[in-house]
Parts: structure tokens; sequence; C-alpha cells
């Protein structure tokens, strides 16, 4: 069996961005995702990813692939898996381990960068799924001044909530932030900062029934939990900061996890307390999570990788 230097898995910002580079300096490296793109994939339009004004979640995804094919098949040391999803990894030896795919490939690799990503935790309200993306959206960064001048809600009451809320109150007309329990997550110090804002109005302890419009979200139907009033806020835009998913269940027994399930790394050089394995993006436990912070970190992580490997 062929032992790999590197083994990348996850095909998103982090992933793919890591593969380019672990090209160029002609490691011998195996990348596996089960599909491209990350969470960009089903957003519309992203105006933030540096060097496009503008550019469609699928086409980034599309990009991502291109350029990681591009690479492989101009050097000899890149190998693409497309549609495979590792099941599980195995320390083998001191210096190697081995995975297994859901089609029952079996891999055996000196270090692994571990891309996998996180999901939105997603909205449980009436209608939340038919506005996705049509008013309705969970990255204020990517899509907020879409909304400049206009009433806008922020949904969750934890940091992402309130920076969200800071972020939009920058240009939207007003900003009400929802939160379904009396107690908020935030830092004090952060809450008390936003909510000094004379632009913003802050609803707490109530339920989210139902968001309405059209063909475009137009308001949000909210239940007072202490007195079942039931009241529609008017808005074009709805922001949800509730929360992320990691997707790090195949390495939960591998490396160690924060309290939310995210992998813990060196900040410095995306090094995870188990020799040998290193993670990047929004798998991580990292303050924040865009497009090119995960690109960035996974170059930082990768060039750390390609040193241990020669130099130490």
């Amino acid at each position: 069996m062929n032992t790999y230097d590197l083994t990348i898995i996850g095909g998103g910002p982090a992933g793919s961005a890591a593969a380019v580079y672990a090209s160029r300096k002609r490691l011998n490296t195996l990348f596996i995702t089960s599909e491209w793109g990350g969470q960009s994939i089903v957003s519309e339009q992203i105006y933030n990813w540096v060097g496009s004004v503008s550019v469609g979640g699928a086409e980034l995804a599309e990009n991502f692939k291109k350029h990681v094919l591009a690479n492989a098949k101009e050097t000899d040391t890149l190998e693409v898996k497309e549609g495979l999803r590792v099941e599980n990894i195995l320390k083998t030896t001191e210096n190697t381990f081995k995975l297994k795919t859901d089609q029952n490939e079996e891999f055996e690799t000196k270090t692994i960068l571990i891309t996998t990503g996180s999901i939105r935790r997603k909205l449980e309200a009436k209608n939340a799924d038919k506005f996705e993306n049509k008013g309705l959206t969970y990255c204020a960064t990517c899509d907020g001044p879409l909304f400049a001048d206009m009433d806008v809600a922020v949904i969750g009451g934890g940091n992402a909530a309130f920076e969200s809320a800071a972020q939009l109150l920058a240009y939207c007309k007003s900003v009400t932030l929802i939160n379904r329990s009396a107690e908020f997550r935030a830092d004090e110090i952060t809450v008390e900062k936003v909510s000094k804002n004379p632009k913003i109005k802050i609803l707490k302890n109530v339920d989210i029934l139902e968001i309405t419009g059209d063909n475009f979200v137009e308001g949000v139907i909210v239940k007072d939990k202490t007195t079942n009033e039931q009241n529609e806020i008017k808005v074009s835009g709805i922001f949800v900061e509730i929360g992320q998913i990691p997707n790090t269940n195949l390495v939960k027994d591998l490396v160690p996890l924060d309290k939310i399930g995210k992998i813990k790394i060196d900040p410095w050089t995306g090094k995870t307390e188990i020799p040998g394995i290193w993670a990047a993006g929004d798998c991580t436990n990292i303050l924040y999570h865009q497009n090119n912070i995960a690109a960035g970190d996974a170059v930082k992580a990768l060039e750390d990788i390609y040193l241990s490997i020669h130099t130490k």
C-alpha cells in the first residue's frame, strides 16, 4: 500500500487551498472530498471572497474544483478522490494512520489535515426553508450590505448574533434582535455596547413562529412566552445566528474537541494535540469563521506540515 505524506479531508475553501499548496510543494498528497465548496455552495452571491467582486456559491465551488484538479494534472504528487467520505481513521504505527472510506477503500498516510467544516444550525420556524436566500440568510458578513437602509432582524443571543447586529447597525435602517430565551449567551460587555445603539430593538423570551412574505421576506411572527401574545415584526431581511454544528464525528474519538465539538488546535500552526494531525477552517475552535480565514488557516497548517515532514 502506498503511504502518502499527507491526506487532506474536505473540499471547501480550507481543503482546496491546502491541496493547491501541497501540490506546489510536491508533497505526496491524497485529497478526499465528498463534495466541493463547503457552506458557500448554498449562497446565491458572495461578495467578500478576495479577488472576486461577486461570485455565486456554486461557481466558487466549481472554481475550487478546477484549481485543485489543475494542480493535480500539472504534478504527479496530488491524487484527488471525489465523492468519497472518510468513515474511520486509525493510528496504525507511531508514524502512520490508516483511513477507510464509505466505499471500503483504505489509504495509509503519515499526516492528516482535517478541513471538514461545519453546517449552520437551521432556524426551525414555518416558511424558514422557503425564504432561505430570499431574505433569510445565515451570514451577515456575506449578505448584510444587500440590506442597506432596510429594517432587518437578527435571531440569536450569543456573541455571533450581537456581532452580526453590530455590523448591520452600521448601514441598516433598524435591527431587531430576537432571542428565544430570557438570558443572553453573549458576553455582558458585548450586550451592553450593542444595546446602546438607538437603531436596535431587543426582544427576549419569545418563540419564532413563522416567516412571512410573498416571494421575499416581509416579516417574522413571534410569540411572547410570558403573555402568549403574538406580533408580526416587519423586516426585509432576517439573519440567523443560532450556532454551528462542526463536522467532526469522524475524529471525535481521535482528537480532543471543545464543548461544542470543534477540534482544538494550536492557532499558530493548526496542530491538534495528536502528533501527525492538523486541522483548519470551521471544524476548528478558531474565533472567526469565514471563507478567507479558513483558506488562510489551511495554508498556514500546510506550511507547518511541510516543515514537520522535511525539517523536524
